[in-house]
């Protein structure tokens, strides 16, 4: 199981970024959590296997919202991220 924390930016907030984000992780079979941040970027835990977990940054890093545009990520291994059972909008 690979575990990630990703900060996007960009338009990513107020265009269906984080309910995309869900539709994504669920089709692909991620587990974790995305929410909006006060300065504007969405942040993302995300538990899988490593082949889904690099098919689902991808498909971040693309937007998964048509409206949205990431223009900046950053994202870290994170052992400790708890073991998510489903993937939630969490705000």
């Amino acid at each position: 199981m690979k575990k990630i924390k990703m900060t996007v930016s960009g338009r990513v907030q107020g265009v269906g970024f984080r309910y995309m984000t869900k539709m994504v992780a669920d089709q692909i079979g991620i587990a974790g959590i995305v929410r909006n941040e006060d300065d504007g970027s969405v942040y993302i835990e995300a538990v899988g296997p490593t082949d889904k977990i690099d098919a689902f940054i991808a498909a971040v890093k693309r937007s998964p919202s048509p409206s949205g545009k990431v223009e900046a990520y950053d994202i870290h291994e994170d052992a400790n991220i708890e073991n998510y059972i489903s993937f939630r909008v969490t705000n």
